[in-house]
């Protein structure tokens, strides 16, 4: 089988396995922990949101060509749909970051909910995500660069996929990973 297959296979596939795996994942703590990576796509730095919670399951990724408020609200208005609300969010010094979530908080008062989510800017508490970076970092790192955005997150869809059924987060029995795939792909 040519490498070409697979990567038409993984372009066309991965996005519906990866949001399939999202809803059957279980389900994850109150306190999360956010970051952005970096990932080359055409010669150029994009950045790849993530979120794990406390104790490092995956929560939500999302890939973006900026690294600004913007991005950064939708990133979390995404997560926030697919696992709830949290009640506090540790992140770097990053200020796009947190006006983001700023600008959660800001919906939240407007849509009158009594409570927010707090905002905790503390870099060692933040060492969970750092070290979940580099799974993706040593997967992404020898494909030097992706040749179009779209593929990029399809591909980092596929990979993320596969770094939650290896943690664990779809089963809660010990189902073999490659049943889990098959499920999930059925």
């Amino acid at each position: 089988m040519d490498h070409a297959t697979l990567n038409r296979w993984v372009i066309r596939y991965s996005p519906a396995i990866a949001v399939k795996a999202k809803s059957q994942k279980r389900e994850t703590n109150k306190s999360w922990r956010m970051d952005e990576t970096y990932i080359k796509v055409k010669g150029q730095w994009t950045y790849l949101y993530r979120a794990v919670d406390s104790h490092g399951d995956t929560l939500d990724f999302m890939l973006s060509e900026y690294r600004d408020e913007e991005a950064a609200t939708e990133f979390f208005k995404q997560t926030i749909n697919n696992n709830g609300f949290p009640d506090k969010v540790v992140m770097d010094k990053s200020g796009a970051n947190y006006a983001g979530l700023a600008n959660i908080n800001l919906l939240l008062i407007l849509a009158g909910f009594a409570t927010m989510i707090d905002i905790l800017q503390v870099k060692y508490l933040n060492n969970i995500i750092e070290q979940d970076h580099r799974f993706i970092k040593k997967i992404t790192k020898p494909m030097m660069c992706f040749k179009a955005f779209h593929s990029a997150q399809a591909t980092i869809d596929g990979i993320e996929t596969a770094h939650m059924i290896r943690k664990g987060q779809l089963s809660e029995e010990n189902i073999p990973a490659y049943k889990q795939f098959m499920a999930l792909a059925g």
